[in-house]
């Protein structure tokens, strides 16, 4: 587990490479402090990485978001091939659904 500030947990992110790991840092810092900015009771973000098949070249990335606003959770699922494209899915999903 990797926490980045006070409202922002990685889960399962040891795996990665450390260059991607500095990208992943940098996404979900910016829809944390987007998040922030816009929803208004927003207090934490979790990232959960699950790695689905790992075989070189070809791997699947599960990413599951969970965004705590007003104490009350909110979650959303992607499962892609490119980490960061998955990473943006998720989050982009999270924000839109805290932000209505």
């Amino acid at each position: 587990m990797i926490e980045l500030g006070g409202n922002i947990t990685l889960v399962g992110f040891k795996e990665i490479e450390r260059g991607e790991l500095v990208v992943v840092k940098k996404i979900v810092g910016s829809y944390a402090r987007k998040m922030s900015d816009t929803v208004s009771g927003f207090e934490s973000i979790t990232v959960t990485l699950k790695i689905v098949h790992k075989t070189e070249g070809s791997e699947k990335y599960e990413l599951h978001a969970k965004a705590l606003v007003k104490g009350k959770p909110i979650t959303s699922k992607s499962t892609e091939r490119n980490l960061f494209v998955g990473l943006d899915d998720v989050l982009k999903n999270v924000l839109a659904m805290a932000s209505k």
